[in-house]
């Protein structure tokens, strides 16, 4: 550390968030458009849970895991928009340091949650269409309670390791974050020490965490594919291939604006491009996750029908 940075050391207590900063006019009709796809991610996301708890025809390992990856959604989104909601309107928007942290911790629990359990949602796919008959076995009921608890073990070890290790960080100069949010790449880009553990720590998470799941997703539909390929009717291809459709949606959306948030360059950076960028990974991803379901699903429909009555 430098004579310059130590001068600059400050006992950090609280930061400023800078987004949507570059527009003060338009905070009160931000407030509107992001309340608005919070309430519809809440009811969405709580309905999905609803009727695949009310519904006989849901009780079935897929829609065991879309309840799950419906609550870890849930979860998601009231990390991060109540705050932003709060902060459109104060002149000082700021989060206190434990706030921060405690963002950074349930973030990354849950994104980390969510990209595990895609792949076993994956594998849940590949085992039916590739596998029919063993399916009851391979897929029984304490195979997907170990697949549910052990994505929630990875995204809470993956955090917990990010969140202590941020913790050691000192932190130097202004304290303010150009986001909406905490992140941990945005606390490195404050901190005057070493943060070179940190960034191999992230790295190895990117592949472990990030990566391999993705992969293994990616295999998965490859083998599922070529299996409802190689089913001599046209309907019985249909019928296969509509019973992974959402899914596969919803991981392309996931991995897709995922890999746009984090592995974008840094070239021609704006506060408002990475803004927008974020909010389709953070905000927009959970509200369109049970609509794809339920507008690709003829099973979660007819359930949602029956709620409604």
């Amino acid at each position: 550390m430098t004579p310059l940075e130590m001068n600059n050391q400050t006992d950090v207590t609280e930061f400023i968030f800078l987004g949507f900063s570059n527009h003060p006019k338009l905070q009160g009709l931000f407030f509107l458009v992001f309340l608005l796809i919070y309430l519809t991610t809440l009811l969405g996301n709580m309905l999905i849970i609803t009727a695949t708890r009310i519904s006989p025809a849901l009780h079935t390992p897929m829609y065991y895991f879309l309840s799950n990856l419906s609550f870890l959604d849930i979860c998601y989104t009231s990390t991060t928009i109540p705050v932003m909601l709060v902060n459109f309107f104060r002149e000082k928007k700021t989060i206190s340091y434990e706030g921060c942290l405690s963002q950074i911790f349930f973030l990354v629990t849950c994104a980390g949650t969510e990209g595990v359990l895609l792949a076993a949602m994956a594998y849940d796919r590949y085992v039916a269409i590739c596998h029919p008959l063993q399916y009851p076995v391979l897929m029984h009921v304490k195979v997907c309670i170990f697949l549910v608890t052990g994505s929630w073990l990875c995204g809470l070890v993956n955090s917990v390791t990010h969140t202590v290790l941020a913790a050691t960080l000192t932190l130097c100069g202004p304290n303010q974050i150009s986001h909406f949010l905490c992140d941990i790449p945005l606390l490195l880009k404050l901190s005057c020490s070493d943060t070179s553990l940190n960034e191999s720590v992230l790295h190895v998470a990117s592949a472990t965490i990030g990566l391999s799941p993705c992969l293994f997703t990616g295999v998965s539909y490859i083998l599922i594919i070529s299996s409802i390929l190689r089913i001599p009717s046209a309907q019985g291809r249909s019928k296969a291939f509509s019973t992974c459709a959402s899914h596969l949606t919803v991981v392309v959306v996931f991995y897709g604006t995922a890999n746009f948030n984090y592995d974008r360059t840094n070239i021609g950076y704006n506060l408002d491009t990475d803004i927008l960028v974020s909010v389709l990974f953070c905000v927009i991803t959970p509200m369109l996750n049970p609509i794809i379901y339920s507008l690709r699903n003829k099973e979660v429909k007819g359930a949602l029908r029956k709620l409604a009555r």
